[in-house]
């Protein structure tokens, strides 16, 4: 077995293919630079993280790249294994964005592990992702991905929310309120807020863009409406693990924001 994955990687290393690659990012790194360099000359203090996230995407999606070379080889259970370890990365991502939030990483990983897991099971039982490691992983990253980015973006805006509206959040308290009546509002906001990206995408199918699965599907001569179709089953996929997420994500912590005596918990609002 370590023979053939050795294999593996000294064969996809030695493709002449690469070289054409790495000449593409050296490009795309320049445009990435500017956009960089303008963050400094504007002062918008983002380069720092520009930087890093620019790099460590590059590390991690070729390294990424290399696995799943590697994993064509394996046994089917290793895809389970490797979705949970980026639903464990995907919680550490917003548990970034959810900083000062409490129980912010126990939210956040069965929300992401809740609403991506869900729907993966259930499409792979209606067959919409093949049972096979060369489709679970790529289709089942991009729904984890979503769903991280929709769940940091609920827990973002549910922070500043709370954050905003202390005062009026422990008037309601001081009059009786149930918390989750005075909190109900700032959770159906930041639930709101984190499906717009999703929305637009879902109103812009096909009218604005063509998303690059579909386009793959096409130029690899597939029937252009089956592509149509499986496109909006990913976007449809995205959706619905993006949207469990952030409701589950929202309620959990619009449940931990509060002490056992009903009084908001002190809060970072990340500034």
């Amino acid at each position: 077995m370590i023979e053939t994955v050795v294999e593996r990687l000294l064969e996809q290393l030695s493709d002449p293919v690469l070289l054409t690659g790495v000449t593409q990012v050296a490009a795309a790194g320049a445009l990435a630079a500017i956009v960089v360099g303008l963050s400094r000359f504007r002062g918008l203090a983002l380069e720092r993280e520009l930087g890093v996230a620019l790099a460590r995407g590059l590390v991690q999606i070729v390294a990424m790249g290399s696995i799943v070379g590697v994993l064509l080889t394996v046994d089917l259970v290793w895809s389970g294994v490797i979705l949970l370890s980026m639903m464990g990365g995907a919680t550490w991502i917003s548990k970034e964005r959810g900083e000062g939030l409490p129980g912010v990483v126990r939210v956040s990983f069965v929300a992401i592990a809740l609403g991506s897991g869900l729907v993966i099971v259930t499409m792979t039982l209606a067959g919409a992702i093949e049972a096979t490691v060369r489709n679970l992983v790529p289709v089942g990253s991009m729904i984890i991905a979503n769903a991280m980015q929709i769940n940091s973006l609920a827990l973002d805006r549910f922070r500043g929310e709370i954050a905003s509206n202390r005062a009026e959040i422990e008037a309601g308290l001081a009059l009786g309120a149930p918390p989750a009546a005075v909190v109900s509002r700032h959770v159906q906001t930041g639930v709101r807020a984190s499906l717009i990206p999703v929305i637009d995408s879902l109103k812009s199918l096909g009218w604005v863009w063509i998303p690059g699965i579909m386009a793959g599907m096409i130029l690899g001569g597939e029937n252009p409406i089956y592509a149509a179709l499986y496109q909006f089953v990913i976007m449809a996929m995205i959706f619905g693990a993006g949207g469990l997420t952030s409701m589950t994500s929202s309620l959990l912590i619009g449940k931990y924001v509060f002490t056992e005596a009903e009084q908001l918990r002190e809060i970072d609002d990340g500034e």
